[in-house]
């Protein structure tokens, strides 16, 4: 019997070449993910890689096992007769494990995916699709915001696949043209599908999403008459343990759904907020993804607030010490004496945040596209594929993630004017640019200030203070590395 103990010593007598090519498969994916059999810890710490290299134990343990070849002897006309038999038999057996490559284990149901196999899952499904140029950088750039962000670390056991990834992404990425028809390698292909399988959201938590989305929405009683018969299915059928985390939850769900259902004058499902806030905390508490708490502070228990996650961006090196790590959706305001480096240090930013963050749009009002920015484009060599310039603000701003706006003042927009623009685009980041009066301060009313969550100031040529709410009091020297 072969094992992870014994497992080298056995396999030396092995001939693997005369094995199906999916146990030789099996061979490598051992030998990599242990550094052949320095390290197993891979197998104990990850669930996933645990069932891909016993799946291949249980097979290399049938076909190492099964009954040899009986011995020649010395009659020569009744044996070769026999022998065609088995020879014509064992490749009738062998494509068997070829056709079937799939884990034979159920998947690991998990509360949520995790991160590196929603992108596993993204790489594969590119396989045979064609794709431009900007789909390529935009997967990219989520990919590699993810790791700078830490939700991808060093240590995870899918590593090494997102590492493939992110070279692969890169390398298409830089030899393309407009588009391409993305081929992946069928063994490739093969071995990524089997990770991206070998995880699963819990039915469970999936009924309770669908319950909570259909919060305080009208109309909904035929989704409501749905969404309690699959739940009853489910439950009939197994596929709710009793055991499983959120029986109790899905109980209580199910005594709601009646209820909303004989209720002829109910035109709503109303969940009380204690509860509702109780299940999202239970799902990680992404409350703004459901209806009836985006827009709208709600009460809630402080364990359930101190348990939610907030996006930051992710910002690093001299940048994270200047500003801290403000959310995804942050406003800045930066202002100074003419050439104390202000634009400088915009630029700078911006090149850095297109480089790691996303698209970036800097309208360069104050300047337009002259050879003034250019020079500075140039000396900060920031030049980007995400990174755009304007001379003036474009009327639709949805496609990017980052707008920087120099200046206010050129631009003649008011206290009003801004609020509009965070409002229409909520889920963007915007870094507003003034300029000030002889004495240093700031052109505009002292509202500006007091809207936007990082303040920036250039009291003198080539320094920078933050006064935010991220990291009170960072400094940056502005000319360092130009």
């Amino acid at each position: 019997m072969i094992t992870i103990e014994n497992y080298y010593q056995q396999i030396s007598s092995i001939e693997f070449s005369k094995l199906p090519e999916v146990v030789q498969k099996g061979r490598d994916y051992v030998d990599k993910v242990t550094q052949h059999g320095r390290d197993w810890s891979p197998y104990h710490s990850s669930e996933a890689i645990k069932k891909v290299i016993d799946i291949y134990l249980e097979k290399l343990n049938e076909l190492s096992l099964a009954p040899t070849k009986p011995p020649s002897g010395n009659g020569k006309q009744s044996k070769p007769a026999k022998q065609p038999t088995p020879k014509k038999e064992r490749p009738q057996k062998q494509p068997t494990p070829k056709a079937a490559p799939e884990p034979t284990q159920p998947a690991t149901l998990v509360e949520r995916i995790p991160e590196e196999i929603r992108f596993i899952k993204r790489f594969v499904n590119l396989n045979g699709k064609t794709k431009t140029k900007d789909e390529i950088l935009r997967f990219l750039n989520s990919l590699q915001k993810s790791i700078l962000e830490k939700r991808i670390r060093k240590t995870s056991p899918y590593a090494e696949q997102v590492l493939f990834i992110q070279d692969k992404l890169v390398t298409v990425h830089n030899t393309m043209g407009r588009s391409i028809k993305i081929e992946l390698k069928p063994d490739t292909v093969e071995r990524l599908a089997e990770l991206a399988k070998s995880e699963k959201v819990m039915p469970s938590v999936n009924f309770i999403k669908r319950y909570i989305s259909l919060n305080g929405k009208a109309g909904t009683k035929e989704k409501a008459k749905q969404l309690l018969a699959q739940i009853n299915r489910a439950l009939d059928k197994g596929k709710i343990a009793d055991n499983d985390t959120y029986t109790s939850e899905i109980h209580t769900l199910k005594k709601h759904l009646k209820a909303y259902i004989v209720n002829k004058s109910s035109k709503t499902l109303e969940i009380e907020k204690t509860e509702l806030n109780g299940l999202q905390g239970l799902l990680g508490c992404s409350c703004q993804l459901y209806h009836g708490l985006d827009g709208s502070p709600e009460v809630m228990n402080s364990m359930d607030f101190a348990n939610m996650r907030f996006n930051t961006i992710g910002l690093t090196g001299k940048w994270y010490d200047l500003i801290g790590d403000p959310s995804t959706n942050f406003t800045a305001m930066v202002f100074g004496k003419p050439k104390m480096g202000k634009s400088y240090l915009c630029v700078d930013f911006a090149g850095y945040l297109a480089r790691h963050h996303g698209k970036v749009l800097y309208v360069a009002r104050e300047e337009g596209l002259d050879l003034t920015l250019q020079t500075k484009l140039n000396e900060t060599n920031v030049q980007h594929p995400n990174l755009f310039v304007a001379a003036t603000l474009p009327e639709n701003l949805s496609q990017f993630d980052f707008i920087f706006l120099d200046s206010v003042t050129k631009l003649s927009l008011n206290p009003d004017n801004l609020t509009h623009l965070r409002r229409s685009y909520p889920t963007k980041s915007f870094i507003f640019v003034f300029q000030t009066t002889k004495s240093g301060n700031f052109r505009g009313a002292n509202s500006f200030q007091h809207d936007v969550d990082v303040v920036i100031e250039v009291p003198e040529k080539g320094k920078a203070i933050q006064m935010g709410r991220f990291n009170q009091g960072g400094e940056m020297e502005i000319f360092l590395n130009q």
